[in-house]
């Protein structure tokens, strides 16, 4: 194998206007939360078409924010005790902030060939202590938003939706990540777009954008309005800089993660328009292989990742294919953390856990995914086609 993969699972997006951004923070001397990252939420709501947009320092956090903000949201139908239904193929931090607010976790298991839950057996598992479900659209794919709202609203659920790996997918002509009450976003280095590290959440309510600008910097007043729906200000300014209200966290993004995804923003029509070729010359080139399930695409996805399911003569033998992946040059990795149930963290859990996973179970068996990018990478997917079908 090479020192350097040919065909490696990330690569960056940024180019000469990233760095003169950065530049020009230094130069300007402030580094903490400011004026860039402000614009940086807005510019971001009006991208994908929601109200309010407020800034973390990672999609981890952004989750963590979201469960928090609802529980504690008095509006929001969502309190420690209730069930909340999630995918049994996620990573880990769509998990843990449910069960940190004292929310039961109810797994479902996903539909093989989309990678996202299974909304007829989600539906079936509404119980009478469901109150809430956190969507996940997984390696770029949209879930149905349309046939999910209807599901929540004859139910009276609350939705969430963890978007991190799915920045620019549509579905039913809706953005994804603005499908719930909030939706989360990933600016990690690996993601759609990089502000080295980075999170967002977008909402449609400024209550709830109010609670996530306090949660987000030490549950005090001092970011809100005067009037607020968190909790109104004295009005002496000395004081009203060190009121706490809320039982909140530093999640601060720096200022020059706004500064560097102002102009990662501006790329993105681009870059999803490269994943998305890059996805066409995949799905038309393993046509001719049987025994590599890949996944379905709903609506429009932005393609995180090329995701493979090994099945008939290659079912079984993903440490084989992993090696000769590696052997000629191609980084891979499972698919998102496999069937989550089956990692030892669960006892820290609280959590209810169906008698069979078989889609997840199969995903943590033999699935594996490589890189997409936002360049032309036919020559890399050319490469991963012919070493499957050599085994």
């Amino acid at each position: 194998m090479t020192d350097s993969p040919v065909f490696p699972l990330a690569t960056s997006t940024w180019d000469d206007d990233e760095y003169a951004a950065m530049h020009r923070v230094i130069e300007s001397g402030r580094f903490t939360m400011g004026p860039l990252v402000a614009e940086f939420e807005q510019r971001f709501a009006d991208a994908f078409g929601s109200r309010y947009g407020v800034m973390v320092n990672s999609g981890s956090s952004a989750n963590l924010l979201a469960v928090a903000a609802a529980v504690l949201d008095p509006e929001t139908d969502l309190n420690p005790g209730d069930e909340v239904i999630v995918p049994a193929v996620s990573w880990a931090t769509t998990y843990y902030p449910l069960t940190q607010y004292g929310l039961t976790l109810r797994f479902v298991d996903i539909d093989i060939d989309t990678l996202n839950l299974d909304l007829d057996l989600l539906e079936a598992a509404i119980g009478p202590k469901t109150k809430g479900i956190f969507a996940v659209n997984l390696l770029g794919n949209p879930l149905d938003f349309a046939r999910l709202a209807e599901i929540a609203d004859r139910n009276g659920l609350v939705v969430l939706e963890d978007n991190c790996e799915s920045l620019g997918a549509r579905a039913g002509g809706r953005a994804a990540g603005t499908a719930g009450v909030m939706g989360t976003f990933s600016a990690f280095f690996s993601h759609h777009i990089s502000t080295m590290e980075g999170g967002m959440i977008l909402t449609e309510s400024e209550r709830l954008a109010q609670t996530l600008r306090s949660l987000r910097a030490h549950g005090w007043t001092r970011d809100l309005p005067e009037k607020n729906f968190v909790h109104d200000k004295t009005g002496d300014v000395f004081e009203d800089l060190f009121r706490f209200v809320l039982p909140g966290y530093n999640v601060r993004p720096l200022e020059m993660s706004g500064a560097l995804g102002i102009e990662q923003l501006k790329k993105v029509p681009s870059l999803i328009a490269g994943r998305r070729e890059n996805a066409a010359y995949f799905v038309e080139k393993f046509r001719d292989l049987p025994d590599v399930r890949i996944q379905k695409e709903t609506g429009e996805s932005s393609w995180f990742g090329f995701s493979m399911i090994l099945e008939g003569a290659l079912a079984g033998r993903r440490a084989e294919v992993v090696d000769a992946l590696r052997a000629a040059g191609v980084e891979s990795r499972p698919i998102v953390a496999g069937n989550f149930t089956k990692n030892p963290v669960m006892k820290y859990l609280d959590a209810v856990v169906p008698d069979a996973l078989p889609a997840a179970d199969k995903v943590d068996v033999d699935g594996l995914f490589v890189g997409n990018h936002h360049y032309p990478v036919h020559e890399g997917i050319d490469l991963v086609h012919d070493t499957l079908a050599s085994l």
